[in-house]
């Protein structure tokens, strides 16, 4: 069932792996989707926001409606009574995945992971590595096995992007799509001509 307007409630976590972009992106088109959200951002994913983007830690905040530390271990979204629709790690390092895969819940990042895990909510894992190990593929097997979902966002150039922002929106649209967002507008392929 797609959300409603009034259940539209994501966490967006940001860890330091590269292609924060995904994640400040995500953040800008569920403001747009009326969604609420809950900003969680490791150290290193606020150094990379800042190294890729350019952008200090307080408009990275501004995109959100909820903003928590990572050491916040008594935020509303550390518990499963606080009522979310998903979750998104954009992007999701390797240490973050192998922490959710292995339910360490060693800061508030990995303990909202776990805990939409739990709840059997929606949680996609924006995994940016390459090459990958059997360590990073057995951690997105464990995360798979208990119901997230390992979305690397690799671009898709069947419908001739434009532009790097154009391979961004897409990736954006199409994990939009997973989290049953009505409005979200991924490029759909209508075979060959």
């Amino acid at each position: 069932m797609p959300p409603t307007a009034v259940q539209r409630t994501v966490v967006v976590g940001i860890t330091g792996a590269s292609g924060a972009v995904y994640g400040v992106r995500l953040l800008e088109r569920l403001r747009e989707l009326g969604a609420q959200t809950h900003l969680v951002a490791t150290p290193a994913g606020v150094l990379n926001v800042h190294h890729e983007l350019g952008m200090d830690r307080s408009a990275l905040d501004a995109l959100a409606d909820a903003v928590y530390a990572p050491g916040d271990i008594g935020a509303c979204i550390a518990s499963g009574s606080h009522r979310v629709n998903a979750m998104v790690v954009a992007p999701c390092s390797m240490r973050s995945l192998a922490a959710i895969a292995h339910g360490l819940s060693d800061n508030l990042l990995t303990r909202a992971a776990d805990v939409t895990l739990k709840e059997r909510r929606r949680l996609v894992l924006m995994v940016r590595e390459t090459p990958l190990n059997l360590a990073h593929l057995r951690n997105m097997t464990a995360v798979t096995e208990m119901g997230g979902i390992v979305f690397p966002p690799l671009p898709a150039f069947y419908n001739k992007p434009e532009s790097i922002d154009d391979l961004i929106d897409d990736t954006v649209e199409r994990v939009l799509d997973l989290l049953g967002f009505e409005d979200a507008h991924p490029l759909e392929w209508e075979g060959l001509r």
